[in-house]
């Protein structure tokens, strides 16, 4: 049976340091309540596959953006690779040159080594190598959201053509369709990351997109679990489950 790459960059609430930032802990408090894809690392972590979990808080650094500002969508709102603004566009951290150097050399860049390492390994293994971008998201959007519109299904399936068929991204969605959920396809979030060595290059790495809804296993506003946690759990391992099995990959 193949194995699946985890890619879980979200799930940290941990600082590594606090230069540059110029709001006080309470503010860095609320971001991190809002913007933390809370639990995930145990929502999709498992024994059979490998992960690539993200060590820090998405507010320090932001492994699944582009370091390259002038390809990431999200740096003209402050918050590209380093969140420069809150969510509601209050300035948080000043960063200069040299602070973007280090968090991209100490932080991002091994980071992406290590996902990068773990696709070479499955590819040696298997010719190919299936990546699941693990997340979650509110039921309400954040202010900063591309996607503002009141559609918020219980799950999202995120996909980039080139490195997603089709036919696996309709057994997803029929999966969880089959479960009684809802399911957006590339709404409100669309993609799924791929490693710059094979994005749009080699189809022999391939990336799916998974985002769960909080409201399925959070208690609402807060971090946490609700009474469904355990049930959420389990369909999201019953999904990737389907995923290791699916002869469309």
């Amino acid at each position: 049976m193949r194995k699946l790459i985890l890619h879980i960059p979200h799930a940290s609430t941990h600082l590594p340091s606090k230069e540059g930032y110029v709001v006080d802990n309470s503010i860095l408090e609320n971001e991190i309540l809002k913007l933390t894809d809370w639990y995930t690392d145990d929502l999709f972590s498992n024994s059979q596959d490998d992960d690539c979990i993200a060590p820090f808080s998405r507010i320090f650094c932001d492994v699944e953006r582009f370091s390259n500002d002038a390809e990431e969508v999200m740096a003209q709102f402050g918050m590209g690779m380093i969140y420069e603004k809150t969510d509601n566009g209050t300035t948080m951290r000043v960063v200069t040159e040299e602070l973007r150097n280090k968090i991209l050399q100490d932080y991002y860049t091994p980071h992406h080594q290590k996902l990068i390492s773990l696709v070479h390994q499955e590819i040696n293994r298997n010719q190919k190598a299936v990546i699941v971008d693990c997340h979650s998201f509110p039921n309400l959007p954040n202010q900063r959201a591309l996607d503002r519109t009141d559609f918020r299904p219980d799950f999202n399936i995120g996909f980039d053509p080139f490195h997603c068929n089709q036919n696996l991204v309709n057994e997803a969605q029929s999966f969880l369709q089959a479960k009684g959920y809802t399911v957006g396809i590339n709404r409100p979030y669309s993609g799924s990351l791929v490693p710059e060595p094979w994005y749009l290059k080699d189809k022999s790495v391939q990336s799916i997109m998974l985002e769960v809804n909080r409201k399925l296993y959070l208690e609402e506003n807060k971090q946490h679990k609700s009474s469904s946690y355990e049930k959420t759990k389990n369909t999201i391992q019953e999904f990737l489950n389907t995923l290791r099995n699916s002869k469309s990959i």
